[in-house]
């Protein structure tokens, strides 16, 4: 009886292992594809903040241009004077010139190097909203097709048509994100520059 007991306790014993090593398995994979390189072209926000994006870029390179011309011919001019000096000292006044150019060419960086700081401030944040939003669209579209993986199209080698998720995720990103705020990031959010800079 006693030896009856103990094969009964390792046959059920070995019939619970199976289930609790199939209770560990993951469970099979189901995958949709993400173009979020079409997202980011595409989304009605993203166009909207692309448009704008380019027109200040166009504006920076335009100041850039207003700003170094009078300062290229300064700076040419002030080289003829040094050079018909021929070596001889420079005189008070072209040294006053001297200091003057490499004051307003001091400024002219310092006021494009502000501006093109902001600029990028403003992409980091339209993209840090838009991701904030792009996530819970993906996770949307995920429980409503069933999945439970999502891969951006680039990261595969080849696909079903029919995983490709991404107008859903785009109708969904498009319903709860219409637009984003076209300013900076809020300060605590700027990353650190380094010293020196």
């Amino acid at each position: 009886m006693r030896h009856f007991l103990t094969l009964a306790a390792l046959a059920a014993s070995a019939t619970a292992l199976p289930t609790a090593a199939q209770a560990q398995r993951a469970p099979a994979a189901t995958i949709v594809i993400v173009d979020t390189g079409r997202i980011y072209r595409e989304c009605t926000a993203c166009r909207t903040a692309q448009a704008s994006l380019q027109s200040q870029t166009n504006a920076l390179q335009t100041r850039q241009q207003t700003l170094a011309g009078p300062l290229r011919t300064e700076g040419q001019a002030i080289q003829t004077a040094i050079n018909a000096l021929n070596g001889k000292e420079a005189p008070a006044a072209l040294r006053t010139r001297v200091q003057a150019f490499q004051t307003r060419e001091r400024q002219a960086g310092e006021e494009l190097q502000r501006s093109q700081a902001n600029l990028q401030s403003i992409q980091q944040n339209v993209l840090r909203q838009i991701n904030t939003r792009l996530g819970p669209a993906i996770n949307q579209v995920m429980t409503q097709r069933g999945a439970n993986l999502a891969v951006d199209v680039d990261a595969t080698l080849a696909h079903a048509p029919a995983t490709d998720v991404t107008t859903a995720v785009l109708a969904a990103l498009n319903a709860t994100l219409p637009s984003v705020s076209l300013t900076p990031l809020p300060a605590q959010q700027q990353p650190a520059q380094s010293p020196g800079r």
